[in-house]
């Protein structure tokens, strides 16, 4: 085993021991661990994959996911988590088994005719803008139920839940209150439809603010650099 991987396997057993305790103190539920993998090589994903029983990988750019789609597509789940423009859409429907980031109506549209003329139906998540963020896309919490109700109508497509990115926080406990937030709005919109469409997915928190996220009640979290080690943007 390189260094590398020894690192890797030290962050797996780590992030893997706090998500186990902190769903313990919340009282139960699974909680889905997604590696996000942007700027990390095909070759690390893979080996968590075979040796750290990772199953579920997530890919924040178009081109990086289409990059590394031949290499991952069949090894574990691969997500889109990232912003997604409408004119790349046609990359992601088909190949991601969810795309995190449905921010508006255009947008699940396009994807909804994407999967339509393919004759298959795209799971998403809708993205919420919890902090109101100007420079953020999403939904604003007040919109969330009324954009759920509209995209649940298109063809081609299936809401299974929400997706947040909370502002970036000084502390770790000024997370709670955008992910109680958002747990109320899921819980509101979500809890009479999981006969519908199976489990519901509530998918918030990062490498900085996962703990918190699975107390608030995340049923994934979105998690990177504490897997993988800081990002090379070069």
């Amino acid at each position: 085993m390189t260094e590398r991987q020894k690192e890797i396997t030290e962050n797996f057993k780590r992030v893997r021991e706090n998500i186990a305790a902190a769903a313990a103190r919340r009282k139960g539920g699974d909680v889905t661990l997604l590696a996000a993998t942007k700027t990390v090589p095909a070759e690390d994903i893979l080996f968590a994959a075979k040796n750290l029983g990772l199953t579920v990988a997530g890919e924040n750019r178009q081109q990086e996911f289409t990059e590394k789609y031949g290499a991952l597509a069949g090894a574990l789940d691969y997500q889109f988590i990232g912003h997604l423009q409408t004119n790349k859409a046609k990359f992601i429907v088909g190949k991601a088994s969810l795309i995190h980031s449905v921010d508006s109506i255009r947008l699940a549209e396009r994807i909804g005719s994407l999967a339509s003329a393919a004759g298959i139906v795209q799971d998403v998540l809708i993205e919420i803008n919890i902090g109101r963020e100007e420079a953020k896309s999403g939904f604003l919490p007040e919109e969330a139920a009324e954009a759920e109700a509209r995209i649940s109508e298109l063809s081609g497509v299936r809401t299974r839940g929400i997706m947040v990115m909370a502002p970036v926080c000084s502390e770790k406990d000024e997370y709670r209150k955008y992910f109680e937030e958002t747990y109320s709005i899921f819980i509101d919109i979500f809890q009479k439809k999981s006969h519908n469409i199976g489990e519901c997915i509530l998918s918030m928190g990062m490498s900085d603010s996962y703990v918190e996220a699975i107390e608030e009640g995340a049923t994934l979290v979105r998690v990177g650099s504490a897997l993988f080690g800081r990002r090379n943007y070069r």
